[in-house]
């Protein structure tokens, strides 16, 4: 499993459109890729499941990525989050 921290830049943090976004990238790979936040956990592909977290400007994330190209779909996640939020 590879995993990285993220400090959400947006002041509103993860709303409805950069969720929807987040989302819509982590469908492009065939890794799992989980957020956790404040304890709870999140399956970066449900929308719902995101929104739920509750997830504010200046929050900290773990993004857990696990699967055969861990590495890639790690990088490519994080860099789509610095350019986002």
């Amino acid at each position: 499993m590879k995993s990285f921290v993220f400090t959400v830049t947006d002041p509103e943090g993860l709303h409805a459109r950069p969720a929807g976004m987040l989302v819509k990238k982590a469908k492009e790979f065939s890794d799992s890729i989980t957020i956790e936040s404040n304890g709870k956990k999140a399956d970066a592909r449900k929308m719902f499941g995101l929104m739920g977290l509750g997830i504010k400007g200046g929050s900290s994330i773990t993004v857990n990525v696990e699967g055969a190209d861990e590495e890639a779909t790690a990088a490519a996640m994080e860099a789509f989050l610095k350019e986002t939020l």
